[in-house]
Formats: C-alpha cells, structure tokens, sequence
C-alpha cells in the first residue's frame, strides 16, 4: 500500500477491525518513511457473470436493469419493499453462488419469475407477457392456467388433514 502523503511503497497495519456490518475491514495503517497515519478499508470484489444474450452477443450483468424489470412489473401492486429487497437479494446471490463466467440471459429471466411468481402473481404475468412475448389472449390465458395449477399443487401438499390420525390401541 502506497502512503497517500509521501507515495512511500511500504507501510504497516496498526490495527484492522469489521466495518460495514462485517462486510469491510477498516485497517489503520502507517508509513515506515514518513510515519503518517491513514486509514483504508477493504472489501470483497464479487464479479458478476457476463450476460450471454439470444444473439450471443455478451454484455455485464446490470443490477439496475434487473431492479427496473422488476419494479415495472410490481407497479402498484401490494408488494412491501422489503420483500422486494429480499427477492433481488435472493436473485443476486443466486447468480453470484453459481461461479459462472457467463450465463444466459434466458436463465436469469427464468429465476426473476420465479422470485416475483413468490411476491405477487400478478406481477408474474405482466413479466412473463413481455418476457415470453405474448402474442394474444390464449398465451395470457394459458400462463394463467399454469400459474393456477401451480398454486393448486403447492397448496394440497401445504393442507393438514381434517381427520385425526386412527391409532390401534389393542394394548
């Protein structure tokens, strides 16, 4: 680490602690020529996945375009923004944990309807109309279709049964 006062090459650690919710290192340090003292803080650089698109050609991954996505399609929906937070939160360290270089954008599309299917079904459809492209009603109608099914199936095995358990008591 150069000194920031002298542009020394060497410096020494005098005292390293947590910072930002355990997410920095806050590291005290000093010059070994000028004894001036700074501080400096170090963080984790994640490298987001490139983005392989339907034309192959390849871009960074955007946070902000993923939030917009998601936010146009939870427009005036009844979604609390923690909620909201905690799905891109998911989404995001899902794509960090993969340990791909590049992903298709396909598959990201695919997990962020699966987060908002979670948050609000309405915003699920309004983002898989424009993601699938939807070209007429009975698209609409189908997803819809799809959707019920799902929250059926997930429901019957969410349901307790009404009857109490029959126990053989010849003991």
């Amino acid at each position: 680490m150069h000194c920031p006062f002298c542009s020394h090459e060497e410096t020494k650690v005098i005292d390293s602690r947590l910072a930002g919710e355990g997410r920095q290192i806050r590291r005290r340090r000093q010059c070994l020529d000028c004894n001036e003292r700074f501080t400096t803080f170090e963080s984790a650089e994640l490298v987001m996945p490139r983005l392989v698109k339907s034309d192959n050609t390849r871009q960074p991954f955007d946070e902000s375009k993923l939030r917009s996505s998601m936010v146009r399609a939870l427009e005036k929906r009844p979604v609390p923004s923690d909620a909201f937070e905690q799905a891109v939160g998911r989404l995001l360290h899902k794509l960090r944990t993969m340990g791909e270089r590049e992903l298709p954008s396909r598959l990201i599309g695919e997990f962020v309807m699966e987060e908002l299917r979670g948050l609000d079904e309405v915003a699920y459809v309004r983002f898989a109309s424009v993601y699938r492209s939807f070209q007429d009603v009975t698209e609409f109608q189908d997803e819809i279709k799809r959707l019920q099914d799902i929250s059926q199936a997930a429901a019957s095995r969410e349901q307790m049964s009404l009857l109490p358990e029959i126990v053989d008591k010849k003991s």
